[in-house]
C-alpha cells in the first residue's frame, strides 16, 4: 500500500519551487551573460568566455535555401563546459536542443563539433537550414 504524502508538504515543496523560480529570475543569472561576443553571422550566438574566435575560419553566405555560416573558436576548455554553456545558453534565445551538440530554431539548424588534437579545444560551429547540412568546410589554410 503506497501512503500518500501529507498536504502540507506537498505544498509546501511546491512553494519552495516556486520561490527558488522567481529568486533565479529576479536575480538576472543568465548562462548568456558569460559571453562577451557574438558569432559572426550567427545573430544571437554568443562566444563562450574563454574561447577565442579563430579569425579568418569561417565563412557566410545567403544561399537560395538559407543562410549558411561556420565559425571555429579555441580556448582551454572542455568539451562538457562548452556544451554545458551552450545548452543553456541557446534555449534562452529560442533554440530547441535535437541531442548533445545540435540545435534547432526556425527553419536553422546549428551544429557543433570539436577538435582536442591540439593543446586547446577547437569548437567548429555550423549554421544550415535544415535538410541541407551535407558536410562541413574545414578551416582556412587547411587541406
Amino acid at each position: 500500500m503506497r501512503l500518500k504524502q501529507p498536504i502540507h508538504l506537498t505544498a509546501f515543496r511546491a512553494t519552495i519551487s516556486a520561490a527558488l523560480a522567481v529568486l533565479l529570475a529576479v536575480s538576472g543569472f543568465n548562462h548568456s551573460a558569460l559571453a562577451q561576443e557574438f558569432l559572426a553571422g550567427f545573430e544571437d550566438v554568443p562566444v563562450m568566455s574563454g574561447l577565442q574566435i579563430i579569425a579568418g575560419a569561417g565563412i557566410e553566405f545567403d544561399a537560395p535555401s538559407g543562410r549558411i555560416a561556420e565559425a571555429y573558436a579555441a580556448g582551454k576548455l572542455s568539451r562538457e563546459a562548452v556544451l554545458a554553456f551552450y545548452k543553456a545558453t541557446l534555449q534562452q534565445l529560442g533554440w530547441h536542443e535535437i541531442d548533445t551538440a545540435s540545435f534547432e530554431r526556425e527553419g536553422e539548424m546549428l551544429r557543433f563539433s570539436f577538435d582536442d588534437s591540439g593543446n586547446e579545444l577547437t569548437v567548429h560551429f555550423r549554421l544550415s537550414p535544415i535538410g541541407t547540412d551535407s558536410g562541413s568546410a574545414k578551416p582556412a589554410g587547411t587541406n
